[in-house]
């Protein structure tokens, strides 16, 4: 496609190539994650006319120590430099305390979000049930007729926002002939195999099976299962999803510049990991999360959304799911983890080290955007955990 810089940073190198089957690689993903509009077709999510006020007071928190989970001490700094991070800031009760980025990062600078987009798309969700346009309780195919002979035949739209959906879908994004495969092809994430139809998205998601389980007992956790609730909205709503975003969340909570959602060969989103917005406004959106919904005095997203995410969530169905063994005893309502049940916290998680921190506890709000060279990696995630918790204890 074109030949640019590797390291964001550095002087462009010609032989450096970032393309559509190279752009998630390490180190090519230095440049892709930052510029994705170059890289995929994508829909603008227009941001407000009137952002809101962005309050400054820094403070130093850099050489912050802390004890790592292997033991060693560490500083927020030395996990900066050692983790692939790219940004991090931390608004403390509505004021930006900390603010630093990486090679060619900046205050204007879009980052992909990954698997942060979900907790959005599970937040936008309680806009349109407030507005009475979506019914949580509801089967999918009311919604998506098209679906009948899928999986989603038989679950609910809160199945979908709570990743209850009993599907055949391995979330396997080392396997290169796996289902995380067939699915980024089908969104025109990664270039198909000799022969295959490019980058249709819904067509592949009525392709998908179920185990023959009851839905709703198991955490199962599918990224498809938050495109099929992008559809939803569109059925619900007569529009594209960006324009959702846009009109009934981005511009509301007073996003400062445009984001962008990547497009497959039919224009369809991938509303599950396919946005990319600036740090300054997505910890936005955090503060939004941390107020029960307000913005400015004005009530964006309900209150009985937000509580509803802190509140509930299946204990049971975490216990049996997919990431028990790593964080043990947690909860996932709506798009959201709630990490640690002893704290009043909630976190948004995307692969190559993206996370959103709201801890109210602390009153504060933390957003960590990286380019790992691995899409999993607990023990870098682990490590961010507890670097969150050295940070909201120096706060409190």
């Amino acid at each position: 496609m074109r030949p640019t810089e590797i390291m964001r940073g550095s002087p462009p190198a010609p032989e450096a190539q970032v393309t559509r089957a190279n752009w998630r690689s390490f180190p090519a993903i230095r440049w892709g994650f930052t510029h994705t509009r170059e890289v995929l077709p994508t829909a603008e999510i227009r941001r407000s006319a009137q952002p809101t006020l962005m309050r400054s007071a820094p403070r130093e928190l850099a050489k912050l120590g802390f004890t790592a989970p292997d033991g060693k001490a560490t500083t927020i700094e030395a996990t900066l430099r050692e983790t692939f991070a790219d940004t991090l800031l931390v608004m403390h009760r509505g004021t930006l305390i900390h603010e630093w980025y990486g090679d060619g990062m900046g205050v204007t600078t879009p980052h992909l979000i990954c698997s942060i987009s979900k907790a959005i798309a599970g937040t936008l969700g309680g806009v349109l049930a407030a507005r009475g346009l979506l019914d949580p309780e509801a089967r999918v195919v009311r919604y998506v007729p098209e679906l009948e002979t899928s999986v989603y035949a038989g679950c609910t739209v809160r199945n979908l926002l709570d990743m209850a959906v009993a599907i055949k879908f391995e979330e396997d994004y080392e396997d290169p002939a796996g289902d995380v495969a067939r699915y980024r092809f089908s969104s025109g994430w990664d270039v198909p195999p000799s022969g295959a139809e490019a980058g249709h998205q819904r067509a592949y998601l009525t392709t998908l099976r179920g185990t023959g389980k009851p839905h709703g007992k198991v955490f199962h956790y599918v990224s498809p299962n938050t495109e099929v609730l992008g559809w939803v909205y569109e059925r619900a709503c007569g529009m594209p999803y960006h324009r959702i975003l846009s009109e009934y969340l981005w511009q509301p909570l007073g996003a400062e510049e445009d984001g962008s959602l990547t497009l497959d060969s039919h224009g369809m989103g991938r509303i599950a990991g396919g946005i990319s917005v600036t740090a300054r406004d997505l910890i936005r959106f955090g503060e939004m999360i941390r107020c029960r919904g307000v913005v400015e005095g004005r009530q964006v997203v309900p209150g009985w959304w937000i509580d509803d995410i802190r509140e509930n969530g299946d204990p049971k169905a975490w216990a049996d799911g997919d990431l028990a063994e790593f964080f043990p005893g947690a909860r996932y309502r709506s798009k959201w983890f709630t990490i640690d049940p002893s704290r009043n916290a909630l976190t948004a998680i995307g692969i190559h080290g993206q996370h959103l921190y709201v801890d109210l506890d602390s009153d504060a709000v933390i957003v960590k955007l990286a380019t790992q060279p691995k899409a999993m990696d607990v023990p870098i995630d682990q490590r961010w955990f507890a670097a969150f918790s050295a940070i909201t204890a120096h706060l409190a």
